[in-house]
């Protein structure tokens, strides 16, 4: 890709941690992320300054690099009204009494802004306040002081001059997009860093009483009525990850970023498209009827992909130098074996590795003649017996560790490795540096088909597939995903030992898919959008993304195809370009039937009842039975599991009552009715995960 001409522009990247300068100051992945992105702007002539807090670190940078004091002081209170619900024991607002000042360190071509005071300097080692912290301990305030103190500084600072600011995860920077909005010389670029839930919220007086002490004249969105949703589908949603619901006096904080943002950034096509519909999850019903779903359609126009990239040094060192023998025959494995290699944080919801682990335990166990190198990083210690469990049950196959260690030890190990696992779940993956990285040294990824890591092509088809997929996962303890890992791990144990060649084609292909994500490619991304808006050239949205989320009424009558209308069984949609004739109508019933969407299906028998035969007319009214001894038959040919799920008495926030029913032969299924309110949960061979509904009488 040739690098973009942009006009040459000062920009301010902003976040609660930007230290991937340095090592010892890392905590997260998005603090790399930001420092080679910022340093790869400067390289291409681009002014460019990071803002963060010192985190009590500045006698530490001291040491190692030239601190600027600046002419900076702020001196001010800042009132952080609390939700009495949580800060019990607390007055109603408390006013923060904060002297800040600000540091600067030049590198590589950066300016890196460092703001302190009272409450950036605490937890100078995690950074991050403890979510314990919450409703007990005002440190939980501190990136919110983060926020006001980042908005008083780009303002106090560079003043009028021109400049992107770039924000990064809406947690983090909620304040900031409408605080700025007043400023014509300073464009913000919101990014979602991470998949957090969308409708995660924030106390709406809190909100108020900032934009008053900032000056912001933005009224906040009204109070959210009720989701007109049955409760069993509210209530589960805890379950997934993907959505809590709040009181009526919080307000979302993707709402205040995507509605005064001026663009609104992702890591990868999937994650943006994900995030814009949550489709084939048990979320997306519920989120066509919140209002969330509005906002994110008012600013579809501004979401672009500027992506995210492998490290340089992967990419510049040569696994063809690493010594497998000498790294497996270190690890106490054997070389001669097939070998599986995991690299991620311990997450076990987030990264999938319960059912990794069981997986392992269950092949190994079987006799599966296989290495595997797992490592779960954590600080503390891994606090599950079970994983210590499965690796005393097999030493000489299974190394586990959790430390962190140097870069180039975990390079070796992936580049002696010949696949490399990664199950991820709840799709909170929204790039994936790590596949990326293991496959840049030719590991043949077995992973999750998430949205967010489809870019890396390892669910693709047989011609240009990376490596092996298994079905998305929505489910804390997922037998499914457990089986799926056994299988694809056995088959990918078999292809290296008897198809050497084609195991030599996809680790040649997965390496080359991966190499393409560089920094000088994501800087491309960037630039080409930042210029536009630089320009002051509108943006526009993207029909294609439109199509894919079914958002019909925003396309011209040119723009809505067939295809796409089908895939959606709109019959609106469909005759605005022709009509819906007998051959149409069977394929948009056979197409709504294999996405268990029997509401379309319903929707064209009503429409052309004549166009579906008989027998699959009465398959889809009879799908669901009550047996003579009262118990429920349910039959769907591409559904492999079917949950019960009942509500429970009490908030929206109560756990749902959760069974699933037996698997009586393929596509069929048994167990105890739902009670009235309760709902069947679908998952489907594809991974589609939908709702169903027994009628009673």
């Amino acid at each position: 890709m040739t690098a973009v001409n942009a006009p040459r522009m000062h920009i301010i990247e902003t976040y609660f941690e930007c230290c991937g300068f340095d090592h010892t100051f890392l905590q997260g992945g998005t603090s790399v992320y930001l420092w080679n992105l910022s340093r790869t702007f400067a390289a291409r002539g681009h002014r460019v300054s990071i803002v963060t807090p010192a985190h009590g670190r500045l006698d530490d940078l001291r040491q190692r690099y030239e601190v600027e004091d600046l002419p900076y002081e702020d001196v001010y209170a800042l009132p952080v009204v609390l939700d009495p619900r949580v800060w019990q024991g607390f007055p109603e607002q408390v006013d923060l009494a904060l002297r800040t000042t600000a540091h600067r360190i030049r590198l590589e071509g950066v300016d890196l802004y460092f703001l302190a005071n009272e409450y950036l300097n605490q937890l100078p080692d995690t950074f991050y306040p403890p979510y314990s912290a919450k409703g007990q301990d005002l440190v939980f305030f501190k990136p919110l002081v983060f926020q006001v103190d980042s908005v008083r500084f780009l303002r106090g600072w560079f003043g009028d001059e021109k400049a992107v600011v770039h924000a990064h995860e809406p947690y983090y920077h909620y304040l900031l997009p409408a605080a700025l909005r007043g400023d014509p010389a300073k464009l913000v670029v919101s990014n979602v860093q991470s998949n957090m839930p969308i409708t995660k919220k924030v106390y709406a007086p809190e909100v108020e009483r900032l934009f008053e002490l900032l000056d912001v004249d933005v009224k906040l969105p009204a109070p959210e009525p009720e989701p007109d949703a049955p409760a069993a589908i509210v209530q589960y949603q805890q379950l997934t990850h993907l959505h809590y619901t709040y009181p009526a006096d919080h307000v979302a904080i993707y709402e205040l970023t995507a509605e005064h943002a001026d663009l609104i950034d992702f890591l990868s096509p999937g994650q943006l498209d994900f995030y814009a519909g949550f489709r084939d999850t048990p979320f997306e019903a519920l989120f066509r009827r919140l209002p969330i779903a509005d906002v994110v359609r008012r600013n579809a126009h501004k979401m672009f992909v500027g992506g995210c990239a492998i490290s340089d040094q992967w990419l510049a060192w040569d696994p063809a130098e690493v010594d497998r023998a000498e790294v497996l025959g270190g690890l106490g494995l054997d070389p001669a074996l097939p070998t599986f290699f995991h690299n991620a944080r311990y997450a076990v919801h987030h990264k999938g590795q319960v059912e990794l682990m069981r997986a392992v335990d269950r092949v190994l166990s079987e006799g599966l003649a296989a290495n595997f190198v797992i490592r779960c990083i954590s600080g503390n210690g891994i606090d599950d017996p079970f994983f210590h469990e499965v690796a005393a049950r097999h030493p000489g196959r299974l190394h586990f560790e959790w430390e962190r260690v140097e870069e180039a030890r975990v390079f070796a190990c992936a580049a002696a490795s010949d696949f490399a696992l990664f199950p991820s779940k709840f799709e909170m993956d929204t790039f994936l540096i790590a596949q990326g990285e293991a496959m840049a040294v030719g590991a043949v990824p077995i992973a999750t088909d998430q949205r967010g890591m489809e870019h890396f092509r390892h669910a693709d088809g047989p011609d240009t597939a990376t490596g092996f997929a298994v079905n998305r996962s929505f489910a804390e303890d997922d037998e499914l995903l457990t089986a799926a890992l056994a299988d694809r791990i056995r088959q990918a144990a078999a292809l290296w030992s008897d198809e050497p060649a084609r195991y030599r084609e996809l680790s040649e292909r997965a390496a080359a898919v991966a190499r393409v994500f560089t920094w000088d490619h994501c800087a491309d991304l960037h630039l080409a959008a930042f210029a536009r808006l630089w320009e002051g050239r509108p943006t526009a949205l993207s029909p294609e993304l439109a199509l894919r989320q079914g958002w019909f009424d925003l396309l011209t009558d040119e723009q809505v195809t067939s295809a796409a209308a089908i895939e959606h069984g709109d019959i609106e949609a469909y005759e605005r370009r022709t009509p819906l004739d007998a051959d149409a109508a069977l394929r948009m019933f056979r197409t709504a039937w294999q996405r268990a969407d029997f509401a379309a299906c319903e929707r064209v028998l009503d429409r052309n009842p004549e166009a579906v035969p008989a027998a699959e007319t009465a398959r889809l009214r009879q799908r669901s039975r009550i047996l003579t001894d009262g118990r429920l038959e349910y039959r769907l040919p591409h559904a492999e599991r079917v949950e019960v799920v009942e509500p429970r008495r009490g908030s929206a926030r109560a756990l749902p009552n959760v069974r699933t029913l037996e698997r009586t032969g393929p596509g069929v299924f048994t167990g105890e009715a739902p009670q009235a309110g309760g709902r069947l949960l679908l998952t489907l061979s594809t991974g589609r995960v939908t709702w169903d509904e027994v009628r009673h009488g």
